[in-house]
């Protein structure tokens, strides 16, 4: 301890700590340099992107990519992964638009059972994965089919009179409500972010996901409850699945049909070129908050400079590549 105190009065404390701090959190690092670059960048693009109300207006649409990420991070470090968090998120937003029809009162209990449903739907795929062996792949993948049929049939194809109606007034508050300036939905992130990173960083059961992304069967032996956790990490993707489809009701107005769509790629890109490895053991959720506000102001430069969908897309992935193969030369060099 004192030799590393002398270092830092000496001028070498700086690689002491860089050499303390671990890789997933250099790349979380990394991924909010590469933010702010982009924000730089974007700025000198188009006047105004960097300002404030342009970063608050990415942060806050980024927000919904971080809250569905934060699920799929959970499962991608066990080696898993969630698709089914489209239409879990659609149908936790139609759910709500039924059941509150734009009261208040009824979204006391309406809000809880869209949460509640979330919750139950991922941990049916836990179940599926953990206990009956069903690849990851295809139990989710199946789970969001019939999502996607169930919302289709409870709503009649979405001709129900109630499937329009506006978002409860006390969701909207939740998206669009300030406390000192910041907005609601990102104080609500923040929270989340909070959370996701002690429990990972500092628990127990951290510490067990992380085992079981690196060596199942060792943790397995050394007397970790694998199919518990496994069904508790897809239960937690389906909740943060749902509370994302309740903020974006709010944010919207109201559901629409396939506004869960873009979230199954934007989350699991957040979380890889956030570092979180795609086979799982490596990485952190901070990585994948920066991942996702990469991805956010990407588009939302794009769409300021008006570019069409295909160049979109072609942007999308080269940054996606990039990133990776400077990650995967960090790797080699360590």
């Amino acid at each position: 301890m004192s030799a590393d105190v002398g270092k830092v009065a000496d001028g070498r404390g700086v690689a002491v700590l860089w050499d303390r701090f671990k890789p997933d959190r250099r790349k979380a690092l990394y991924g909010f340099i590469a933010a702010a670059l982009i924000f730089v960048i974007g700025d000198q693009v188009e006047p105004g992107f960097a300002s404030g109300s342009g970063v608050k207006t990415v942060l806050v649409v980024a927000s919904f990519v971080a809250l569905v990420a934060a699920g799929q991070t959970f499962v991608i470090l066990i080696g898993g992964i969630d698709l089914s968090v489209p239409w879990v998120l659609n149908g936790a937003a139609v759910l709500l638009a039924v059941t509150a029809a734009g009261s208040n009162s009824r979204a006391a209990w309406a809000i809880p059972l869209t949460l509640a449903m979330g919750l139950v739907i991922g941990l049916v795929n836990g179940l599926g994965v953990a206990f009956l062996a069903v690849p990851a792949v295809i139990m989710t993948l199946g789970m969001n089919g019939v999502m996607q049929g169930l919302t289709l049939g409870f709503t009649g194809g979405f001709t129900c009179g109630s499937c329009s109606s506006a978002a409860p007034g006390v969701v909207h508050t939740a998206v669009f409500g300030s406390v000192l300036g910041i907005p609601a939905v990102l104080i609500i992130l923040f929270g989340v972010a909070v959370v996701v990173t002690l429990v990972l960083s500092y628990t127990t059961f951290g510490r067990q996901v992380y085992g079981i992304g690196n060596n199942e069967r060792a943790s397995y032996l050394s007397g970790v409850n694998v199919k518990m956790v496994t069904v508790l990490l897809y239960g937690l993707s389906g909740l943060l699945a749902a509370t994302a489809g309740i903020l974006l009701m709010g944010y919207g107005g109201k559901a629409t049909l396939g506004m869960g769509d873009p979230y199954l790629f934007e989350s699991i890109a957040a979380a890889v070129i956030g570092g979180v490895y795609i086979l799982g053991g490596r990485g952190h959720y901070l990585g994948s908050l920066a991942g996702a506000i990469i991805l956010t102001a990407i588009i939302s430069l794009a769409l300021a400079k008006n570019m069409p969908d295909y160049g979109r897309s072609i942007v999308y992935g080269a940054v996606i590549l990039v990133i990776l193969l400077i990650y995967g030369r960090a790797e080699r060099e360590t």
